[in-house]
């Protein structure tokens, strides 16, 4: 096959027509051509960090959409199934994403449960870790997000450091917010990047101590805006990752729109080109191709260097996507689970009044981070309620492995003024996360899970809604644009009820997630995750 196009060489930093032959899934000869070419072609793009499940599509899935916006590849932490079926989760993971032409590269779980502070649904330990890493498709150690355990040298953290180093695998990090003699402490320990760098110092500061910042831009979590500066200044040290992306997000884009955006605020083309692709090969030595004689034929062809619409993509020489239809077939994938809970009652969810004033965990749109802050409890009839007017709700969190007390407490900036919604994508257990207005709805939202054995609800007085996710109880095996089209009916109706966060559902799976500071909820209680202790609801 041959292709001729303005070719755009990140490698060498130029870019000039050519003429490019492919044989055999690799590229055999570049040639310099004199000749007025309407395209250009690149390397494709590669997420640097992505949870696969929290697409709610399982891997064969997901690359059929993400071929579309010119992804070739996703550094994948299968962290997200692993903790609902531990290491039969990522063989799971594994096993679909070779039945389809797409560079998935998995790493082992590092944190399986991700603290001791709740229950997981399987547990991933030292040993677990060395098994994983020993074999050839499990590329590097996944995000250590026990930095505590790093810092106070916890035996089986610093088991599993040992073992990437010893086998010569990158461990990925995971230490928000960290900064001074505690980011240096930590870093140290052999751990090369950070994904969840949200203040521009702290990620300044991590880039001048040599650490690679993964800069997020996901349906939740977006730091794009307040990290993109620093490409200028460290070109060769930032990566760009979604991290996160539900499925009408999916559709709309992937590591494109952060190459768009960037490119329309003036940053360098190589720079950025480099940031979404060059940087994430090197870094974990892929043998994805950068067009250069002698790799792998992955590419993209796009129309010109403004619109930057992706026009093909193309896969060890294959042919996988073309003006924004994919060529990737669905596959057939079986149903596995570990869902345990019964159906609960109302009265599961009253909190019994101990006082006046409460802890809330205050959410903030965009950002996995959270704030303490205090409140008024409203008390009726000695039990502590939601707040409709004040928009501090109820929250509770269910144990879908095990029948056990429901964990409550309180949360402001969800917005609901009737109903409920819930979902047990909730990182990183996977238990089920719940907020309403009252006990009636948020029992109904919660059972509808419950009765699926996995999925995101809402429920009010007159209807009960459910997108279905049987696989792990986070994942789906249906076609990603109807897991979309009802993804987008539920965000759209917890709106309607009065949320005015961007991504309700994906906001709501951060609130169970404890290495997440400043307050939590788990299936055991409520959480500070800056002391790393739990904490009472009420102030005494």
């Amino acid at each position: 096959m041959t292709i001729k196009s303005n070719l755009i060489d990140i490698v060498s930093r130029e870019t000039y027509p050519a003429e490019i032959i492919i044989k055999d899934h690799k590229i055999i000869s570049v040639k310099r051509i004199s000749e007025s070419l309407n395209t250009y072609i690149l390397p494709g793009f590669i997420d640097a960090h992505v949870h696969i499940e929290s697409s709610m599509l399982i891997p064969s899935e997901f690359a059929r959409i993400a071929v579309k916006h010119g992804t070739v590849g996703t550094i994948s932490d299968p962290h997200e199934i692993a903790n609902v079926l531990g290491v039969a989760g990522v063989d799971y993971m594994i096993d679909n994403a070779r039945q389809v032409p797409f560079h998935f590269y998995f790493g082992a779980p590092s944190c399986v449960p991700a603290t001791s502070f709740e229950t997981a649904g399987a547990v991933i330990d030292s040993s677990h870790i060395d098994e994983l890493l020993a074999r050839e498709e499990i590329l590097y150690l996944a995000e250590m997000m026990n930095f505590p355990g790093v810092l106070y040298n916890d035996e089986e953290v610093l088991k599993k450091l040992a073992s990437a180093q010893k086998y010569h695998k990158p461990i990925d990090g995971h230490a928000p917010g960290l900064m001074g003699e505690e980011m240096k402490n930590y870093f140290n320990a052999g751990i090369t990047t950070d994904h969840e760098c949200f203040d521009y110092q702290e990620a300044l500061e991590k880039l001048q101590h040599g650490v690679k910042v993964i800069i997020r831009e996901g349906s939740a979590a977006k730091n794009f805006d307040t990290l993109i500066p620093l490409l200028k200044d460290f070109p060769d040290q930032i990566m760009f990752c979604c991290d996160d992306k539900h499925p009408d997000n999916l559709i709309e884009s992937h590591i494109d729109d952060h190459v768009k955006r960037a490119l329309a605020l003036g940053y360098d083309l190589y720079d950025v080109l480099r940031a979404a692709s060059y940087n994430v090969i090197k870094h974990y030595n892929l043998p994805i191709g950068l067009l250069q004689e002698g790799d792998q034929a992955d590419f993209i062809e796009i129309d010109n260097l403004k619109g930057f619409t992706v026009l093909k993509t193309y896969i060890e020489g294959e042919l996988v996507a073309e003006n924004g239809e994919s060529f990737i077939q669905s596959v057939e994938a079986p149903i596995v689970n570990n869902f345990h809970c019964s159906l609960k009652q109302p009265s599961d969810f009253k909190i019994n009044s101990k006082g006046d004033k409460i802890r809330v965990i205050e959410v903030l749109d965009g950002q996995l981070i959270t704030n303490e802050i205090h409140s008024n409890a409203l008390i009726v009839n000695g039990y502590a309620e939601s707040n409709i007017e004040e928009d501090i709700l109820k929250i509770a969190v269910v144990n879908r492995y095990e029948d056990s007390p429901v964990a409550t407490a309180f949360i402001k900036n969800i917005g609901l003024k009737t109903g409920a919604i819930a979902s047990c994508v909730a990182h990183d257990c996977h238990n089920i996360v719940v907020v309403g207005t009252n006990d009636d709805d948020m029992c109904k939202a919660v059972n509808a899970i419950i009765k699926a054995k996995g999925g995101i609800s809402l429920a009010t007085a007159t209807e009960e809604l459910v997108l279905e996710l049987p696989i792990a109880g986070i994942m789906t095996n249906i076609p990603a644009e109807e897991v979309a089209a009802s993804y987008t009916r539920l965000d759209q109706y917890a709106k309607e009820l009065g949320s005015q966060l961007r991504a309700p559902y994906m906001s709501l799976s951060f609130m169970a997630l404890l290495v997440i500071p400043e307050l939590k909820l788990s299936d055991k209680g409520l959480f500070n995750g800056q002391e790393f202790k739990f904490t009472d609801v009420f102030i005494n």
